[in-house]
């Protein structure tokens, strides 16, 4: 059962949603999601990502934070001049500056609005803004007003909402509406609330509030204790009608509260949460893999809904019961997510037709550059591999082979190694569009090809902080997917390629990473958590 355009997208009436079942899905992986250590995107990742999130029916995109870094600027810019259904929201603090900055940014969005945030807790208001109560609220209130300038769609949120005072929040809210919000975020900035206490914060507010009817509620989790879920859906309970959130919870430390766990809990258990949402669930998995494809990071397998193992039986009295019934072990299946047997067999004969059906099956739907160099990737795959798995097509279109423009390029490795040393590596690279070559050695291959890397492009202050390989997939001829984590000043950044070689598959890896650390380096350090 889809729910895709149940309701229609674009303005959102507080009066309309209030006191109804609909629940508005806010979708925050191009924003918080990317402020995942590792997780920077670059334009065409955040285009390919934004386009899936519109297609499966998200309300609220929330593109980034236009002042952050004029890399984030011209992405918002760009999605709200792409996205054709759902609503653009760009973050913003309290300041003058920010407002504007995300209001030019999402001018060219068909349907717009501006979040704008400040702390309310006492801690964060004493040792972090390091103003008064009263201050804070007049800020609230200029903010908001300004914000207002610019769209009749003005979202506010109370940064650490869940650890602030009843009165204070219950007058910091009053004037956020009075000064035109017309959406009240009550984030739990760092996972501490706990699913009772959270939900009655909702209730208090709906109660004491007395212009709480002219504003949607919001809720925006953070998982640091495992209860991002759970505290999503108690505060949509007690009257919350906007949910914020990521695909795969992708966020700050432990991640936000997952896109594809609120809805198909309210999907599954509709007796206990009798909510209505725009998500085409279909596109779940989709949008999982995309993500995952795009930022280097792997879904656990025991993940709730999207891991490899969601749908895997190995006890034998449940496979025992599944062959008898399905539901005596499944409480959803797994077409409800997107996830389908394709009978669509690919090996070395097969076309390219055939690829771009399977690659757009699993998310991927290629300009014609990127899709001939996989094409071609493919064909060398198949020429090494009997059999090629959807896991192996996934690392196939690896973020290193979409990225024509990026500063530094793979070009060719041959490595010596063995019990008679010296291990070497030969290896070339192609930096600002010129090839270049070094020749190393080092404690082992990896070793020697890294040294390479750091030849040919130094950065003596790159830390290499994690070095993993694993087998994409069963057999000997499985692909090797390697993930390099790298560190600078404090920032991280993760890299991941695959290849039937690892050390073709190392080299790729890191100089993925090496690329998003200059995306990072890019970036200005700013706050940017409501």
């Amino acid at each position: 059962m889809s729910t895709q355009n149940k309701f229609e997208r674009g303005h959102i009436d507080p009066q309309t949603v209030n006191g109804s079942n609909r629940v508005i899905i806010f979708d925050t992986t191009l924003r918080d999601g990317e402020q995942s250590p590792g997780c920077s995107m670059n334009l065409e990742e955040k285009l390919r990502m934004a386009a899936i999130l519109d297609d499966m029916g998200v309300d609220v995109i929330e593109a980034g934070f236009p002042i952050a870094s004029q890399g984030d600027f011209e992405s918002v810019q760009e999605i709200a001049r792409t996205v054709k259904n759902a609503t653009i929201a760009g973050l913003c603090r309290a300041k003058a500056s920010d407002i504007e900055a995300s209001a030019e940014a999402i001018a060219p969005a068909k349907h717009k609005r501006i979040h704008t945030f400040i702390s309310t807790s006492p801690l964060h208001m004493k040792h972090k803004l390091q103003m008064s109560p009263e201050d804070v609220l007049d800020a609230i209130y200029e903010s908001v007003s300004k914000a207002r300038q610019y769209t009749d769609d003005v979202e506010w949120s109370a940064e650490d909402g869940s650890r602030t005072e009843d009165d204070f929040l219950c007058r910091a809210v009053e004037t956020a509406i009075k000064a035109g919000a017309t959406t009240i975020n009550i984030p739990d900035t760092v996972g501490y609330a706990s699913p009772a206490d959270y939900g009655a914060q909702f209730a208090m507010l709906i109660e004491r509030v007395p212009n709480m009817d002219k504003a949607i509620l919001s809720v925006h989790c953070h998982n640091d204790l495992g209860m991002a879920v759970a505290n999503s859906l108690a505060g949509i309970q007690n009257g919350a009608r906007q949910i914020e959130c990521t695909i795969n919870g992708i966020g700050e430390r432990a991640g936000n509260a997952a896109l594809e766990e609120v809805i198909m809990a309210i999907r599954t258990r509709n007796d206990v949460f009798p909510y209505e949402n725009n998500i085409d669930t279909t596109m779940i998995t989709k949008a999982s893999k995309t993500l995952s494809s795009i930022t280097g990071f792997n879904v656990q397998p025991n993940k709730a809904i999207v891991g490899a193992n969601a749908f895997a039986h190995e006890s034998g009295i449940h496979q025992d019961g599944m062959l008898k019934d399905n539901r005596t072990y499944e409480i959803m299946t797994p077409a409800s997510v997107g996830l389908t047997e394709s009978e669509l067999v690919l090996g070395k004969h097969s076309g390219r037709n055939a690829l771009r059906t399977k690659l757009s099956e699993l998310g991927f739907d290629l300009g014609d550059n990127a899709f001939q160099d996989v094409f071609k990737r493919f064909k060398d795959l198949a020429d090494r591999k009997k059999t090629i798995f959807e896991e192996d097509l996934v690392s196939l279109v690896s973020a290193d082979a979409l990225n024509e423009l990026e500063t530094i390029q793979f070009k060719s490795l041959r490595v010596h190694a063995g019990s008679e040393g010296p291990q070497k590596a030969d290896l070339t690279l192609t930096i600002d569009g010129e090839e270049k070559t070094a020749s190393t050695q080092g404690n082992g291959p990896v070793d020697a090809t890294f040294n390479a890397i750091q030849q040919l492009f130094p950065h003596p202050d790159v830390s290499l902080l994690l070095y993993q390989v694993h087998a994409v997939t069963k057999g000997t001829d499985a692909q090797a997917d390697v993930t390099v984590k790298l560190e600078e000043n404090g920032k991280t950044v993760i890299g991941q390629a695959a290849n039937v070689d690892t050390m073709v598959a190392s080299a790729r890896a890191y100089i993925r990473a090496l690329n998003k650390l200059l995306i990072k380096r890019e970036k200005q350090t700013i706050d940017m958590n409501p």
